[in-house]
């Protein structure tokens, strides 16, 4: 019988038995169902110990005692962007207060900046083919020298791998194959957020209305292209911006296709909806302390083999960010101690380390890569292997003379 979201609500005694077997069911190391996941992440507030214990459980057999983070500088290569999504503050149309596209001489100061500070990670954020859209994009790009945005990026991903010891990481929105592999040359990893298979969120006045590039089954695309080539990849769902319970199952299924098909997904991020005074939807309802709980740790057991990242400086007014290691993420994310988080910069990165060791766990500084992606990516030969050997310590994780910190990030000035 397939179950539907009338059939889950916490408050309903079916649901409550379906629950509890569920739980019953769950093997170690074997993925759950959908039905199961179903019923998981509405399961009752005094069923989710269980489901937490349940998840903290599959994170220790999958990597025992350790959480990650990537020490990295954040490089927003320009906020213009066609998207107009509900949510974003990130986005610049062309005039927009504060609208830029950073030159080849910013990008390259703010990377040997964070070289000085230990980062391992340039991570590339930029608005999706703004040229399509805006006559000022083309302009700056035919200033700069390249055909598009994608030319450009390029160019300063070589540019950082080149000139200093840092790994560029780029997101980049859409791609084409050729995209793809492109970037790969020159960047050991890539990402793009899925957010949700629900494409009812692009209808008027929705999450994703006016935004073209918000198309799951174009973002599916992407990633799977990514598969084909073997391109470590870490994608993603953004909770709290109109969908279900059910859409958050089905997207995380979506995600766990792709990994048992390619087997490149290296890395999935749950990450929650904030709100934000300027946006349009400045007075959304955000998602709870029990929604992020529910939602990684059925992550977690649907994606049994995947690294789990939740960003720590979004946690929600009711909850710490410590809280989402009891449902088992095994990943911090890049935190950087340089450079806001341009997509939230109203929230500063938290320190991690003592948060981390009260859990129980220790904490690692990683490369963009994750250490069982590397073997494929240093096979190839050529300066991004190179780069990369270089920076990897015996375990494939940051090879760096700092300990686990010396890194008390602060909020940047």
């Amino acid at each position: 019988m397939q179950v539907t979201p009338i059939e889950i609500t916490p408050s309903t005694p079916i649901k409550r038995s379906a629950c509890a077997s569920a739980l019953a069911d769950i093997r170690p190391g074997v993925s759950i169902s959908r039905q199961a996941a179903l019923h998981l992440i509405c399961c009752p507030d005094d069923e989710l110990p269980e489901l937490l214990a349940a998840a903290r459980a599959a994170i220790q057999r999958f990597k025992p005692g350790i959480i990650t983070y990537s020490r990295k500088v954040f490089l927003p290569l320009t906020n213009l962007c066609r998207d107009y999504c509900g949510y974003c503050t990130f986005r610049r149309d062309p005039g927009d207060p504060g609208g830029h596209t950073m030159t080849p001489d910013e990008v390259l100061a703010v990377a040997r900046a964070g070289e000085k500070l230990g980062c391992t990670e340039a991570l590339f954020s930029l608005g999706d083919k703004p040229e399509l859209l805006f006559p000022e994009m083309r302009e700056t790009l035919r200033h700069l020298g390249y055909k598009s945005t994608l030319h450009y990026l390029e160019a300063m991903c070589e540019l950082v791998l080149r000139e200093t010891s840092l790994l560029p990481h780029p997101n980049p929105g859409l791609l084409s194959a050729e995209w793809i592999a492109r970037l790969a040359a020159v960047s050991p990893s890539m990402g793009l957020m899925l957010e949700t298979t629900n494409a009812a969120l692009l209808a008027p006045g929705a999450a994703h209305d006016h935004a073209p590039d918000k198309v799951p089954a174009k973002r599916l695309r992407t990633i799977e292209e990514a598969g084909k080539q073997n391109v470590p990849f870490t994608t993603g769902l953004l909770i709290g911006i109109g969908e279900s319970a059910v859409d958050r199952v089905d997207t995380l299924l979506a995600i766990r296709d792709l990994q048992e098909r390619f087997g490149h997904i290296q890395e999935v991020i749950v990450q929650n909806f904030r709100v934000k005074p300027v946006i349009r939807m400045a007075n959304w309802p955000e998602a709870t302390r029990g929604d992020m709980l529910r939602v990684i740790a059925v992550a977690r057991l649907l994606l049994v083999n995947v690294n789990i990242q939740a960003p720590p400086n979004l946690s929600g007014p009711y909850y710490d960010y410590d809280d989402l290691v009891d449902a088992g993420i095994n990943d911090w994310g890049g935190i950087s101690p340089l450079t806001p988080d341009y997509i939230n910069p109203e929230k500063p990165w938290p320190q991690l380390r003592l948060r981390t060791a009260a859990k129980g766990f220790s904490l690692r500084q990683r490369l963009p890569v994750y250490p069982e992606f590397l073997p494929a990516v240093t096979a190839r030969a050529g300066l991004l292997s190179e780069k990369l050997r270089a920076a990897a310590d015996d375990h494939g994780l940051a090879k760096t003379t700092t300990t686990e910190i010396e890194m008390q990030i602060k909020r940047p000035a």
